[in-house]
């Protein structure tokens, strides 16, 4: 195994509702950071380091994810115009007290809109 060091997350999976949603958010987002995309197989795909799959993939254990917060970066409103909802402008949250103020992550939630 390779460590990469600056990378404490090696992988995210997601198990949504509705893949075709979440895909169209994640692959928007993705190439507003010239991420390229990672690929895809029956009932999932992947962005770096980042799968989704769907509640019937091989994949998954056949639940939906629960309530999860992580944070993207964005460079525009891409994430935003392929079905996330805007959350406000970058910043602390109650429920996310750690955040550093002004924060350049996205403030677009994809698990209530696209999941």
């Amino acid at each position: 195994m390779e460590l990469h060091r600056g990378r404490f997350l090696d992988h995210l999976q997601l198990v949504v509702k509705d893949l075709a949603a979440s895909k169209r958010f994640y692959e928007a987002v993705a190439k507003s950071l010239d991420v390229p995309w990672g690929g895809e197989g029956p009932g999932f795909f992947y962005i770096d380091e980042l799968c989704v799959s769907s509640v019937d993939s091989p994949a998954s254990a056949g639940k939906v994810t629960g309530r999860t917060h992580f944070a993207l970066q964005a460079k525009d409103k891409a994430g935003l115009e392929a079905g996330g909802k805007d959350n406000g402008a970058p910043g602390p949250r109650p429920s996310t007290a750690t955040r550093e103020p002004g924060s350049p992550a996205a403030s677009a939630c994809a698990a209530r809109r696209a999941a």
